[in-house]
């Protein structure tokens, strides 16, 4: 007969395009961590995909000529697209940085630290953090606002809601209507 407390919901964090821009801008591309750096915050931010499904993704999982990547997440598999911008940056990591990383080793997943082992959750993220400190956006980045500013930024630009909850792999629609309601109740994306 005791009500548990309602549990106040946090507003998505969200980043705004010129956030997201910054933050892209930052690996200059000269080494090939950066090379790498590049792809996988482009790849992120254009799929809206976890980082765990990031991590995880293994070279047979891309399709650079289509442009589009295979996500799984437990027994759930989802084929999300990704535009030209994005498959330019895989094709550069692919073709320019991958295998100076590998030095000589050989790895069936796409993004390898640099010892060329698969990259973990947690390499990524502190990736992630210099990333932001270094665009100005501080220490509220998480992989997951680039996934929550994905949605958003689809939403915002008039993408149907059961297409981004499709790409984001949501099994409710409800999961995927915060962002829509976000944005509907005055929610503004973070400047």
């Amino acid at each position: 007969l005791v009500e548990a407390p309602r549990v106040e919901k946090k507003p998505p964090s969200i980043l705004s395009v010129e956030d997201i821009d910054r933050l892209l801008e930052q690996p200059s591309g000269h080494t090939a961590r950066e090379v790498r750096d590049r792809a996988m915050l482009e790849l992120l931010y254009a799929t809206g995909s976890r980082v765990s499904e990031l991590v995880s993704l293994k070279t047979g999982d891309l399709n650079l000529t289509v442009g589009f990547i295979t996500c799984r997440d437990g027994k759930k598999e989802r084929t999300v697209p990704f535009g030209r911008v994005t498959g330019q940056a895989l094709d550069r990591y692919l073709t320019e940085a991958r295998h100076r990383l590998l030095k000589g080793a050989e790895s069936p997943y796409l993004f390898v630290n640099c010892r060329g082992s698969q990259m973990t959750r947690q390499g990524f993220w502190k990736i992630l953090k210099a990333y932001g400190n270094q665009a100005g956006i501080g220490g509220s980045i998480t992989p997951h606002s680039l996934r929550h500013s994905f949605a958003a930024h689809l939403l915002a630009n008039g993408a149907d809601l059961l297409a981004v909850q499709q790409r984001l792999g949501h099994a409710a629609p409800a999961n995927t209507q915060v962002y829509q309601e976000y944005l509907t109740s005055g929610g503004r994306l973070r400047r």
